[in-house]
């Protein structure tokens, strides 16, 4: 949170209630203030750091893969010294044939790595021009690597990639991670899960360190939609190959699914029809593999958006905030930031404010408050202007009550 005070600027006409605002940090100098709004931003960044350097690890463990796998089966023909002189030619010219190839492959690799490092670089210089004098400028750029996040998460990859391009913003944005999870996210929208058993063979070791289900689940759905299908005995064969390892550790489920063979798709057992059977179930192997994704490459499994927006809001939310009179600059008197700020605590409240129902103004010393006979609190300007539109009476707004400007009486806060 930035350190700076927030002010709820809600209308109030009533003397027993007052509205609030938050003080997020001790009171302090504007430079001082400025400095530590900066630290605190600069704490968020974790992800901004972490997505480029994990998907240079990816790519350096890929490179080493590919180059150790050839390698090693160039050496081990080589030994091969029982070929004739023609033979042996012809494997040379193979073997000259495959390093090419593997030089290729390792200049391919060689390039994506430094394409990393430089958005590492990138997003190191981005941080480091971070200052109190320029937070302004760097705020609306950080907002727009937001925004991008939050398109890229909702599958909107044409019009982050356009924003991207419009803010100059590629090395500080990551939508090429994104386009690879795409391909995942669309093979499982249309019931495949070839690409997405790849991409767990791909990052085994470290699914496999997180403890993670995907892989199994997703072995799981294959097995069900063979006995949809009514391939009974490919899918016993299917177990047998690829489910089997996993009752170690998963054999309660592994039990319910192979009972699915006794009760089939036409079943009407509703832990089998609306459960197993339901194909919402590929709707959740999508939402296992975004939230997966997610952990693999450090990203937060909430959209930036939404962290930044209720981190604001639950400084803005108070009981007022909820009811029907709330003035319409609140930002929670519009249902999608309520719905947003639904779970989250009201804030802390330090200090207490009054702000005019009627001119919607602060009232302090300069504009102080006025109390109706009635009970009810209004500025002294408003209820001023009143006066002399209407000789000097005052018609409550509230309740309807007529009075004289001289039955006020001024109102003191401690």
């Amino acid at each position: 949170m930035e350190a700076m005070d927030l002010d709820t600027t809600m209308s109030n006409g009533d003397s027993t209630t007052t509205t609030s605002s938050v003080t997020t940090t001790a009171t302090a100098s504007v430079p001082t203030s400025r400095l530590n709004s900066l630290a605190e931003t600069l704490k968020l960044e974790h992800q901004f750091l972490r997505v480029p350097f994990e998907h240079l690890k990816k790519s350096i463990r890929a490179n080493h893969r590919i180059a150790e796998k050839e390698i090693s089966s160039v050496i081990s023909t080589v030994s091969n010294d029982s070929m004739s002189k023609e033979d042996a030619v012809n494997h040379l010219t193979n073997l000259v044939s495959r390093l090419q190839g593997l030089k290729r492959k390792l200049e391919e690799g060689n390039k994506a790595e430094n394409l990393q490092v430089q958005r590492c670089r990138a997003r190191l210089d981005h941080l480091d021009a971070a200052e109190a004098e320029n937070m302004s400028e760097w705020n609306n750029t950080r907002l727009r690597r937001i925004l991008v996040d939050y398109m890229l998460r909702l599958s909107y990859y044409d019009t982050a990639a356009k924003l991207a391009d419009c803010a100059n913003i590629q090395d500080l944005v990551d939508i090429d991670v994104f386009l690879d999870a795409k391909k995942v996210i669309g093979a499982l929208q249309s019931r495949e899960v070839t690409p997405a058993l790849a991409w767990c063979a791909e990052n085994k070791s470290r699914l496999k360190k997180s403890k993670s289900k995907f892989e199994f689940q997703l072995r799981l759905q294959e097995f069900i939609e063979l006995v949809r299908a009514d391939n009974h005995l490919q899918a016993i064969t299917y177990a047998r190959k690829y489910l089997a390892s996993w009752g170690a550790t998963h054999m309660k489920e592994l039990q319910q699914v192979m009972a699915t063979l006794a009760f089939k798709s036409s079943t009407e057992c509703p832990k089998y029809k609306q459960v197993l059977f339901e194909l919402k179930q590929w709707d959740n192997l999508v939402e296992l593999f975004k939230q997966e994704f997610c952990r693999l490459y450090g990203m937060t499994l909430e959209p930036l958006l939404n962290i930044f927006l209720q981190a604001g809001l639950s400084a803005l939310k108070t009981p007022f905030c909820f009811e029907e009179d709330c003035t319409k600059e609140d930002p929670l008197s519009q249902e999608n930031f309520r719905k947003l700020a639904m779970p989250l605590p009201f804030s802390k409240q330090h200090h207490s404010k009054l702000v005019c129902y009627i001119t919607k103004e602060l009232m302090d010393t300069e504009n102080p408050p006025l109390v109706l006979p009635n009970g009810y609190v209004y500025s002294t300007k408003a209820l001023e202007e009143m006066a002399k539109k209407n000789g000097g009476k005052i018609t409550c707004p509230r309740t309807g009550l007529v009075c004289n400007y001289s039955e006020v009486v001024k109102a003191y806060i401690s």
